[in-house]
């Protein structure tokens, strides 16, 4: 497969799993393309693997964490108040819907790393083992961060459906 092909049918797979990765649209616009810019020059390797792709992204997971350590890229917090003020103007009547932007909320206010693991085995379904090796790291952390973002996650979860209006 060339490069040119490969952009061409995984482009917007790559995109959106770097959204997930990075929890802004735009930020992983700008990590795919330079992933994208430095994997073509690389292409006579990298297409000869056997798995292309995971290796591509690989390289955005490990962009955007090196993203966040740049001077160049400086980070701005942002406030509940700000999430808030992104989300649609109509809320979604669906009880799914609210537990669902509810969940999303608290996932983004996880630490990268954490961020980054929980995109990895819920959203790409890899095993623990699959993404120390993609992260670069031991099991024992991943599975620290997953420990980590979960247990936030869940005791956060009760305050997260009152705010969002799901219980009294």
């Amino acid at each position: 497969m060339t490069f040119e092909e490969f952009v061409s049918t995984r482009l917007g797979t790559l995109v959106r799993y770097a959204t997930v990765v990075t929890w802004d649209p735009h930020l992983a616009e700008d990590i795919t393309q330079n992933v994208l810019v430095r994997a073509q020059a690389r292409w006579s390797r990298i297409g000869r693997m056997d798995a292309p792709e995971r290796y591509v992204k690989r390289m955005v997971v490990n962009e955007f964490l090196s993203w966040r350590r740049r001077r160049a890229a400086r980070s701005i917090p942002v406030t509940v108040e700000t999430l808030d003020g992104m989300l649609p103007a109509a809320r979604d009547t669906a009880a799914e819907h609210d537990e669902r932007d509810a969940m999303l909320r608290l996932i983004a206010a996880l630490p990268p790393r954490q961020r980054a693991v929980i995109a990895l085995r819920f959203y790409e379904d890899l095993a623990v083992e699959q993404i120390a090796e993609m992260l670069g790291c031991r099991t024992v952390t991943v599975r620290t961060h997953l420990s980590r973002a979960l247990a936030t996650l869940q005791g956060a979860w009760p305050a997260a459906l009152v705010t969002a209006g799901e219980l009294p």
